[in-house]
């Protein structure tokens, strides 16, 4: 019997239970493979296969140009469900139908129906093959997105691709945001081995899009993927044709991307739907505004590429004499250096760094972060643990006519954006 035609003997749950379900299954951490992935599927009845789906994989910018898609889809009138990762506050934001986080509610039932799946797999599982976080909520996105009948899924891949928990889905368009050297332990040690790992999940027959910024390595394994795949290739270009409304350089390409990737999926394009769809996606924790009198913005980029993209856009945003102070939390397994460089080397000057700690256990210490400042003959800084008494303070470094970056971890602008409600974040 499946476990979404079973017995209700399981009332439903409410949002904070579901939260807390998930966040009960850290314990059993990442393990790869896609086995109990299909076991959920079977036990669901197959949810995944009941709505079309482009798959988004890609070191940065999976966030912004799942939204991106689907925002295109939607404006050309499909109904259009999105599944994105990680989320800012409650992992309810990481479904989305027609533009809109799912309610309370619907998680907690979508989330109890995964967890009778779970239970069912986890009955015959081996020591230590249970059900993880990321699968149940993964099965929870793709039977709520059936349940309220989407025509379309934008599904954003977790970490890699091959064996991530998304890669269950007859996707007919997968899209390639750009590869970086970012979770080698797991994908290997070249651009050329991350690249192998995340375009794995490529259909036969399908449409591979990808930037012409695309680092030439995995131009190349995408290209080698395709042929064998007999799919077909299509290369975006970074110009999107229209004004998008997100600020930064980096979304400018990002929705050229996806306008690609929506071309390519309906096979052709309405101008004035396009052009809504730029006008409306913002993405929260991306050069988002948090105050004024100083300027305050938080961008949740997480390695040397993020930062170089955060450094260039900030131009458009960082105008006149002005002071800039940025508050930074990093992770440990994160290359530390490579992301305070890339922030300090934009044309804009960084005239203070605030080092700080975000609520992730994972945080590197602050005196950490101080020493490679120094070697690498960075800004003056200071060590304010607490992260919102860093912003804080560095709201009173900057002046009322400054300009604050909260940056270097989405655990830190989590921090920043969180009400109170949160218990703690995911750690994976």
């Amino acid at each position: 019997m499946s476990a979404s035609a079973g017995p209700r003997a399981v009332s439903e749950m409410t949002g904070a239970q579901a939260e807390r379900y998930l966040l009960s299954l850290e314990l059993f951490g990442m393990r790869f493979g896609l086995d109990r992935m299909r076991r959920l599927m079977t036990a669901l009845d197959h949810p995944e296969r009941r709505f079309a789906s482009i798959h988004v994989v890609g070191t940065n910018g999976k966030s912004s140009t799942t939204r991106m898609i689907a925002e295109i889809l939607s404006q050309h009138g499909l109904r259009t469900g999105a599944y994105l990762s990680p989320h800012l506050q409650s992992f309810a934001e990481r479904i989305r139908v027609d533009g809109h986080d799912i309610t309370e509610g619907q998680f907690g039932a979508a989330v109890g129906r995964a967890r009778r799946a779970a239970a069912l797999v986890d009955r015959n599982a081996e020591p230590d093959d249970e059900v993880t976080q990321f699968e149940a909520l993964t099965a929870a996105a793709y039977s709520e997105l059936a349940r309220q009948q989407v025509q379309v899924a934008v599904i954003e891949a977790g970490l890699g691709g091959r064996y991530d928990a998304t890669n269950v889905i007859p996707s007919s368009v997968t899209v390639l945001t750009g590869v970086g050297l970012e979770h080698t332990r797991w994908l290997g040690p070249t651009i050329a081995d991350i690249a192998t790992e995340k375009v794995d999940v490529l259909q036969p027959g399908s449409t591979l899009v990808f930037g012409v910024d695309l680092d030439p390595d995995a131009v190349a394994v995408a290209e080698r993927v395709g042929a064998e795949r007999d799919a077909t290739i299509v290369g975006a270009g970074i110009d999107p044709g229209v004004p998008v409304g997100a600020p930064g350089a980096y979304q400018r390409r990002n929705f050229a991307l996806a306008r690609a990737a929506a071309e390519a999926y309906l096979g052709a394009l309405e101008p004035e739907a396009v052009r809504a769809a730029a006008a409306v996606v913002r993405v929260p924790g991306r050069l988002q505004q948090i105050a004024s009198e100083p300027l305050t913005l938080v961008d949740g980029a997480h390695n040397p590429d993020g930062t170089r993209a955060l450094a260039e856009s900030l131009p458009e945003l960082v105008t006149g004499d002005r002071r800039v102070v940025a508050v930074v939390s990093i992770l440990d397994d994160k290359d530390a250096a490579g992301m305070l460089a890339g922030l300090f080397g934009g044309a804009v000057k960084v005239d203070v760094i605030v080092l700080t700690s975000s609520q992730n256990p994972r945080a590197l210490p602050p005196g950490t972060l101080q020493s490679l400042t120094r070697q690498l003959h960075g800004p003056p800084s200071e060590i304010v643990s607490d992260p919102h008494r860093a912003v804080t303070r560095a709201r009173e470094l900057a002046g009322p006519n400054g300009v604050v970056i909260v940056t270097g971890s989405i655990y830190l602008i989590a921090d920043m954006l969180a009400d109170g409600r949160r218990e703690h974040a995911s750690i994976i």
